[in-house]
């Protein structure tokens, strides 16, 4: 018995030592906001639309600025996509479940903010297409790419 706990503990050890602690404080973070949003649904309480522009209004800087855009372009390109949070980001379903998201750079101390897609998106384009993109900043042109992205994801 003492040498199987003995054994256990030289495991962490090493595990720890190779660089896995686990979850950062970021993700744990984004799971209680996941619980809460889970809760929050199936009590029928929260709305969607009011939830996406209160994250948004925490962002800071540039973020949110490019989050406010994004979430204007989703709406003209996709009225039929559902604003909601998503482990605390503004996402954007359709029947239940997430298409698109939008993730600031700060959420997990990144040096750029991320548009992505869910496996829900139709988007398939032969063996490998991309499914999230880094945003520095929205100009015109990608403005326009995430406008024709996210018709067609909700086609």
């Amino acid at each position: 018995m003492a040498e199987k706990q003995a054994v256990k503990r030289s495991t962490r050890r090493s595990a720890k030592s190779a660089g896995d602690e686990g979850f950062s404080a970021e993700e744990k973070a984004a799971m209680r906001e996941r619980v809460k949003e889970m809760k929050s649904a199936s009590s029928g309480k929260g709305d969607g639309e009011s939830d996406v522009l209160a994250k948004i209004a925490e962002m800071e800087g540039q973020d949110r600025v490019m989050a406010e855009r994004f979430h204007a372009i989703v709406k003209a390109s996709a009225p039929e996509l559902t604003p909601r949070t998503w482990y605390g980001m503004p996402a954007y379903s359709k029947g239940g479940k997430v298409l698109c998201f939008f993730r600031d750079a700060r959420k997990f101390k990144e040096r750029y903010a991320t548009f992505g897609f869910q496996e829900t998106a139709n988007l398939d384009d032969g063996p490998m297409w991309p499914t999230s993109y880094a945003l520095t900043e929205l100009t015109p042109e990608v403005e326009a790419r995430i406008a024709a992205l996210v018709k067609k994801a909700a086609s």
